[in-house]
């Protein structure tokens, strides 16, 4: 045998024999945890990222409420005490399907290519709950309500249900839709603006900080959240006032590691779905639009977008959530890949 046809068959070899390693019986598959799960695929977000699965997480699949005593969180115990409608969160995203394609997928046996034909909207809100922990507990044990994701002050993200699910979070985009909420306090009229002084105090050196209220945030690490010792600041050190539904409504701003984890996820989520644009709605100067898109705007609408361009009974995500900086910097990302 030639030397040369030699050292190929022993480079498939050894080739075959390296792949059969990695596919062995009980190898377990290392996750690096920032993946996001889409059809039971695994996709890399580069941001901190805790599943329903791991623990730690949230599972919006569970029918027993997560907060209530062990005793009391199963199906009739909760319907009982805290009226619930439902023991599921969550429901076929069947919309757009055919009946055929109701009865194939009414099992949530979706392809990554079938999914893809109908998700085009990223709707943003913020929890008016303060810390994603108590995020959960309001949505999941309390209203029969459900998000995709949660995204904490410490910038971690929380994935509560497989993407191919309709969550119920924003009523006619639900079954087009992927949702965020976004752990923030919420903004407030100049009557009730009281709010954010038992969230927010000013330090000696001028600088704003979060105080979440000890009933709230005693949970992991004290504040409930996932990193030890975590101290939140706004972004912006000063009280943003803006015009939302034409109410002026005042807001501190998200966090910087807010900032950058729903950066990351905005990119993450645009490249996986390519009918989801890369963009907010806006006006001819690029500042995002104050209102409710109407209904054929809407229907026609793909890309990220507040909870407030869908109903005009909603304010989230505010005046405070900077636009430009989250969907610029996923474009940013987006083309930094591509360039690659």
């Amino acid at each position: 045998m030639p030397i040369r046809l030699s050292l190929c068959l022993f480079a498939t070899l050894l080739a075959a024999t390296s792949h059969a390693d990695e596919l062995s019986p009980g190898k377990p598959l290392p996750r690096t945890g920032d993946e996001i799960v889409v059809c039971g695929q695994l996709f890399h977000t580069t941001a901190p990222v805790v599943t329903w699965m791991d623990p730690g997480g949230y599972d919006a699949y569970r029918v027993e409420r997560r907060f209530s005593p062990w005793e009391r969180a199963e199906w009739d115990e909760s319907k009982e005490d805290a009226s619930l409608d439902s023991p599921n969160r969550y429901s076929l995203r069947k919309e757009t399907l055919t009946p055929e394609a109701i009865e194939r997928l009414r099992g949530g046996g979706w392809s990554l290519d079938e999914l893809q034909g109908v998700v085009d909207q990223f709707v943003l809100h913020y929890d008016v709950c303060g810390v994603s922990r108590r995020c959960f507990q309001v949505l999941h044990d309390a209203r029969c309500l459900s998000v995709h994701f949660m995204v904490d002050i410490d910038g971690t993200i929380y994935q509560t249900l497989d993407l191919k699910e309709r969550a119920w979070h924003a009523t006619t985009s639900n079954g087009r839709s992927v949702g965020v909420e976004i752990a923030h306090i919420g903004a407030y009229t100049a009557k009730t603006r009281q709010t954010l002084d038992r969230w927010y105090t000013t330090d000696p050196d001028g600088r704003v900080r979060l105080t979440v209220p000890e009933r709230i945030g005693n949970g992991i690490g004290g504040l409930g959240v996932r990193s030890p010792d975590f101290v939140g600041r706004p972004a912006r050190n000063e009280l943003v006032v803006g015009e939302i539904q034409g109410t002026q409504l005042y807001q501190y701003d998200f966090t910087a590691e807010q900032y950058d984890s729903l950066t990351k996820l905005t990119a993450t989520l645009c490249r996986v779905f390519p009918n989801l644009k890369c963009t907010y709605p806006q006006d001819s100067s690029g500042e995002v639009f104050p209102r409710k898109l109407d209904d054929p705007e809407l229907r026609a609408y793909q890309g990220v977008l507040g909870h407030y361009h869908i109903q005009d009974n909603k304010t989230d995500p505010g005046p405070a959530l900077n636009w430009r900086r989250i969907v610029g910097g996923a474009q940013q990302l987006l083309n930094n890949a591509e360039g690659g």
